[in-house]
């Protein structure tokens, strides 16, 4: 029987921290909430979360600062909730940490399947027969999720290893940026160019001065 994995809801509207509650815990999510980010900072240290899902306009501490926050000590993914769905809130989101972005209102049928996409690690079944990738100065792990450059170890958060690895198991491919949008976030998200332009470029400052897997 697989662990059930825990949830981490942050947002200062009591309805709605009820509804994603109930909505998370009858999918069989273990499911604690905070009503702000200071005190989200205190329950993912003390409860140690899968994943966040955090709102973005949140009194003593937003959802932007609670992700640059969280990713100065983990790289547990985090998705952001907003009524704003301008690209250019969605970019500072996505900068700030974020693993993805739902505008709200949203369905429950979707948030549970960004859950899903989100908290869904590279290893499957088939995949358990390659633990390990290396490409030019690459070495990926697919078990332990370590990364070397040039055997220098670089952290990365969830979604930009998942983004790494497929980079990397098709190197030497002409991939488009649909392909890439689907087959990292889904077939809803072919259109979400910001996401790419947000994830390459934190990839990108990560692994300099090596960029030959673009």
């Amino acid at each position: 029987m697989s662990e059930i994995q825990k949830i981490l809801v942050v947002d200062d509207e009591p309805q709605i921290l009820r509804v994603l509650r109930m909505s998370l815990k009858a999918h069989r999510f273990d499911v604690r909430t905070a009503s702000d980010g200071e005190s989200a900072i205190d329950l993912f240290k003390d409860w140690s979360p899968d994943l966040i899902i955090t709102d973005l306009s949140m009194p003593l501490m937003n959802g932007l600062e609670l992700c640059r926050e969280i990713r100065k000590i983990s790289e547990t993914p985090i998705i952001v909730l907003s009524v704003k769905g301008e690209e250019k809130t969605k970019v500072e989101a996505l900068n700030a940490g974020a693993d993805d972005y739902i505008t709200k209102p949203f369905g429950i049928d979707e948030l549970m399947a960004r859950v899903r996409a989100t908290l869904r690690r590279v290893p499957n079944e088939k995949a358990k027969t390659e633990t390990k990738i290396e490409v030019g100065d690459f070495l990926v792990n697919l078990e332990t999720h370590q990364i070397l450059v040039k055997d220098k170890e670089v952290h990365l958060t969830p979604k930009e290893f998942e983004l790494l690895v497929y980079l990397v198991k098709n190197h030497g491919k002409v991939i488009t940026h649909r392909t890439l949008l689907g087959a990292i976030w889904g077939g809803n998200f072919t259109e979400q160019t910001e996401y790419l332009r947000v994830f390459l470029g934190n990839l990108r400052k990560k692994i300099e001065p090596n960029r030959s897997i673009y």
